[in-house]
């Protein structure tokens, strides 16, 4: 779930609706979806298209008890 939510505030706070992200990112829409919704589990590449189209660097903390995801933004060109 803290995948989906980060991918879900991510692009909220860029303003994209799942269409742009889809465009930006060369995913499907559905694909989009099934990832907010916590219905896919994404490879590495996957991984990285998406943060391409959500103009940040991904960063996934894991241990036994805790899990962070975090998108750090770009700096703007």
């Amino acid at each position: 779930m803290a995948f989906a939510k980060a991918v879900y505030d991510r692009r909220v706070e860029l303003g994209l609706s799942q269409a742009e992200v889809t465009e930006r990112a060369g995913l499907t829409q559905a694909k989009v979806s099934r990832i907010e919704g916590a219905g896919s589990v994404p490879t590495l590449p996957l991984l990285r298209r998406l943060a391409l189209g959500l103009n940040a660097s991904l960063n996934i903390a894991l241990d036994a008890d805790h899990e962070e995801v975090t998108f750090i933004a770009h700096p703007a060109a």
